[in-house]
């Protein structure tokens, strides 16, 4: 199954690296956490890459270009200032496929693949999304049953579970996304929420994402102490 990695943003919160690499590229233990995200892709046989960049897009395609022939990786320029529903627009209109996968180049996790994508056929919905338990300053979501009946990201309302990433998405899902402005998190997942047509697989294991230096600090002994890849 194809993998669509947002890659693009300006990675504001972490600018003691941004200034010099696009936040994916930052190393956790030596390796860009970019590609420990993809070598847990390629563990559960996913390794056709669709990688939308935007800021500093150069140094992630000198890096891939020198690397990882073991993988199909396309590098795909969607815009500087480009939203996250404008890159998945985009990018999109390569994938031929009616089901793909999707994620943020700065969150780790060992999600089971197999069983996230077993349970979106199941519940046959338009999105799945991977709902993890970390810190109340994230957004919120309410879970009736396997289904998603409210999303708002980075609400103020802890509602405990959480948009970890990690996405099942069905091809139609991209008509919702109108151009380079719309923000994937807002009118596009609101929506498909409302109509009943995003569903959450729920993750109680290792989820942690990169937004600043003190997360980057804590994957780094997480990893070194799991010996994630």
């Amino acid at each position: 199954m194809k993998v669509v990695i947002l890659a693009g943003g300006f990675g504001t919160r972490i600018s003691e690296y941004t200034k010099v690499l696009p936040k994916p590229m930052i190393p956790i233990n030596s390796k860009p956490i970019i590609v420990h995200i993809m070598e847990h892709y390629a563990k559960y046989g996913h390794k056709d890459f669709y990688i939308a960049l935007g800021y500093k897009g150069d140094v992630i395609k000198k890096y891939f270009n020198k690397k990882f022939s073991k993988w199909n990786i396309n590098l795909i320029n969607t815009g500087i200032h480009t939203m996250t529903g404008g890159r998945l627009k985009r990018v999109g209109k390569l994938i031929k496929d009616k089901t793909f996968l999707l994620t943020y180049g700065d969150g780790l996790s060992d999600v089971n693949l197999d069983k996230l994508i077993k349970f979106h056929k199941k519940n046959k919905k338009q999105v799945t999304l991977t709902a993890v338990r970390p810190p109340a300053r994230f957004g919120a979501l309410q879970i009736k049953g396997n289904i998603v009946s409210y999303f708002k990201e980075k609400s103020k309302i802890d509602e405990n579970w959480i948009n970890g990433g990690f996405f099942v998405m069905e091809k139609e899902f991209l008509s919702l996304l109108a151009n380079d402005k719309t923000i994937l998190e807002r009118n596009p997942l609101e929506k498909v929420a409302k109509a009943k047509q995003l569903a959450a697989y729920r993750h109680e294991g290792f989820w942690q994402c990169m937004d600043t230096k003190k997360d980057k600090d804590l994957l780094q002994k997480i990893l070194k102490k799991k010996n994630f890849e």
